[in-house]
């Protein structure tokens, strides 16, 4: 039996509505969920003794059930004439309810009359489209609903707000005669899920106050939970309804197929009136029998949305697969915010969570995490470059471990630069100082490079915190190193946060390094080392660091310049595009005689070495070279046993030509 309408159209046409009435009977029609779904919303702006209506009633029980509750004091109009002397004979009991054949948009009844105007999907049936004949009918609507309502009277609107109908809620009633409220109705949905086919629209209470005049406008959500959150403009609403909508439509999807193996769906979760999401939740499949088990939310805590295996796609995946679910919601908390505990994060994220459910799954969604905290970020200094961007200097703890890091808000999830910090006693005073010992993997291995050369000059072109840097001037003594950064911005946080010592052994210049590779060649003047570790603001090629412009011939033509015949030069390459990856090593050994590269299995990087000296690379002088730097690192005391993991090292690398 077909009950619903062809086209959109005929929502808001009388003939179809008798039709509609004639063919469905008695049986009521729910549009938007039934009383026991709605009844919890409703008493809040309803009193028992209100006078109220409700328009375009159908045949709803709706008002039967607020009737039998003690809301007595009911109209109802319909346009429909069949569904009127339905009702009022399915009704007779109810001696004091009304049921009016009327059209709400010429309505006969005295102004001011009604404490309650409810709509439950009149309004979304009178709206298919955003034509001027259906703005004129809209327009018409509204103000009977205006005038019968008296002053401090409520009108109550179920919808699942298209955005036509929202734009004209708000252009009608978002002014200071008017306090506009949306609320989301879960339960309704939760019920229009369980009776339908998987596909869950959202469904929005509409709550306007009439008033006779504000001193300002009032706007406010509530989007999950009970909290009511204020907005400061329309647009802010608008934005918060539309964002609640895309998330429904892609959670249609996950609830109803998997997602293929190598693919991930990414969500944004923000309050409403703020600018910066407060998680993001990354939702991975796997189809394979192996999954013990459905579903499960994994929660990162604060400071670690950066190690590969929470921060990139394929170590979300590992994690899935060791978790052992069928699917996984990877949820990642934002900067920016405060949370109280872990038990509040799981407590907040427990609805977005069962909207990810995969279909089928029922009972209690199992939360994960690492440790029994949300973990400690506290934002140093926060600012702006006009090179960098948006930047924030913060420090983090990890697994018991303290450590400032460097982050450009362009890219959130990669850190720029981390130094671990470490208390020292200074004058019967703890004072918190950087370690300089400490650097990451894939620089440890950059520092085998400069082992290979230990004495001279070495150029470094991206300073960033200048924790490499740092590291190299601490370890060889006979090393004068020269970084080189585009941004001043960074001098002066690297001295500020990350205690970087500029002297006559580590010199630094603030100038494209481009132009710096050109001016030294010019010049004649040669390094032992020449290391690149410098990011890229455009990602769209697929390359992250260095910027592709460092990688053209004429710029690798300066770098072979520079170097002495036994100098090396070391890149940090993060590349994700296969042919562009070719294509880079293919330039690269245009350039230079000899090549060996180190894949870090947990990181993105992978580092290259490069020399056009007579000796080509091989396994046991790279060894002796990282054990060297071992040895070195202990002696300075900046290890108490290694800096190199020999093994991931060895196992890492490739010699290439």
């Amino acid at each position: 039996m077909n009950l619903l309408p062809k086209t959109h159209k005929e929502f808001s046409e009388k003939d179809y509505w008798n039709k509609f009435f004639k063919k469905r009977g008695n049986k009521a029609f729910e549009w938007y969920g039934e009383y026991l779904e709605l009844c919890g919303h409703l008493h809040k702006y309803i009193k028992p003794k209100d006078a109220i209506l409700i328009t375009g009633c159908g045949n709803s029980s709706l008002s039967a059930d607020l009737y039998d509750v003690g809301y007595t004091n009911i109209t109802n109009i319909d346009v429909s004439e069949v569904v009127i002397r339905q009702m009022t004979a399915t009704n007779a009991a109810r001696s004091s309810m009304k049921f009016l054949h009327m059209d709400a948009l010429n309505m006969t009844f005295e102004n001011d009359v009604f404490n309650v105007v409810l709509d439950k999907g009149t309004l979304d049936a009178l709206m298919p489209d955003d034509s001027k004949e259906t703005n004129e009918r809209i327009e018409k609507y509204f103000s009977e609903i205006k005038r019968v309502l008296k002053l401090g009277g409520r009108f109550l609107c179920i919808s699942l707000l298209q955005t036509h109908i929202l734009n004209k809620l708000v252009k009608e009633f978002c002014d200071n005669s008017w306090m506009f409220r949306i609320v989301r109705c879960h339960e309704a949905e939760q019920k229009n899920s369980e009776n339908g086919d998987g596909n869950t629209l959202p469904v929005f209470v509409v709550v306007a106050t009439k008033f006779k005049e504000l001193p300002k406008l009032i706007i406010e959500v509530c989007m999950a939970g009970e909290k009511m959150i204020r907005l400061d403009t329309p647009q802010e609403l608008q934005d918060c309804v539309k964002s609640v909508q895309d998330t429904a439509f892609v959670t249609n999807g996950l609830a109803k197929t998997n997602l293929d193996e190598d693919d991930e769906v990414s969500l944004d979760l923000m309050q409403p009136g703020e600018e910066t999401p407060r998680y993001t939740l990354y939702v991975v499949d796997q189809k394979r029998t192996q999954a013990a088990n459905k579903y499960a939310v994994f929660i990162v805590p604060q400071g670690r949305e950066s190690e590969w295996l929470f921060g990139t796609a394929a170590g979300r995946r590992q994690l899935q697969q060791s978790a052992k679910f069928s699917r996984l919601a990877v949820a990642l908390l934002r900067r920016g915010h405060i949370y109280d505990s872990l038990d509040a994060v799981k407590e907040e994220l427990a609805h977005s969570a069962k909207m990810l459910a995969p279909n089928g799954f029922a009972g209690q969604i199992p939360f994960l995490s690492v440790g029994s905290d949300v973990g400690r970020r506290v934002k140093v200094e926060e600012g702006s470059s006009k090179v960098s961007g948006d930047f924030v200097v913060e420090d983090v703890d990890v697994q018991g471990v303290s450590y400032r890091r460097l982050v450009f808000l362009d890219n959130q999830f990669l850190v720029q630069s981390e130094a671990k910090l470490k208390t020292v006693k200074k004058k019967n005073k703890i004072r918190t100082v950087i370690d300089f010992g400490h650097i990451s993997t894939y620089h440890t291995f950059m520092c085998v490079g400069a082992q290979l050369c230990p004495a001279g000059r070495v150029a470094v072109l991206g300073l960033g915190g200048g924790s490499l840097c740092m590291f190299l001037k601490k370890c060889f003594d006979d090393l004068k190193v020269t970084a080189v950064d585009i941004d001043p911005a960074m001098l002066d946080l690297a001295r500020k946060h990350f205690h970087l010592e500029v002297d006559d052994r580590l010199q630094v210049q603030i100038k494209d390094g481009l132009d710096f590779l050109k001016d030294e060649a010019k010049k004649g003047d040669h390094y032992e080392v020449v290391m690149f570790d410098m990011d890229s603001k455009e990602r769209t090629l697929g390359l992250s660091c260095p910027p592709p412009h460092f990688l053209h011939d004429h710029a690798l033509a300066h770098v072979t310049e520079l170097l002495h015949n036994h100098g090396h030069f070391i890149l940090n390459l993060v590349c994700r595009d296969v042919k562009l990856y070719e294509s880079i090593l293919n330039t690269l050994k245009r350039h230079f005689k000899h090549l060996a590269t180190v894949k870090l299995y947990e990181e993105v990087n992978e580092i290259v070495f490069a020399t056009n000296s007579n000796k080509p690379y091989n396994t046991e002088d790279l060894e002796t070279a990282a054990k060297g730097l071992n040895a070195r690192a202990r002696q300075k005391n900046l290890v108490n046993i290694k800096c190199v993991d020999l093994k991931d090292f060895l196992q890492s690398l490739t010699i290439v030509s």
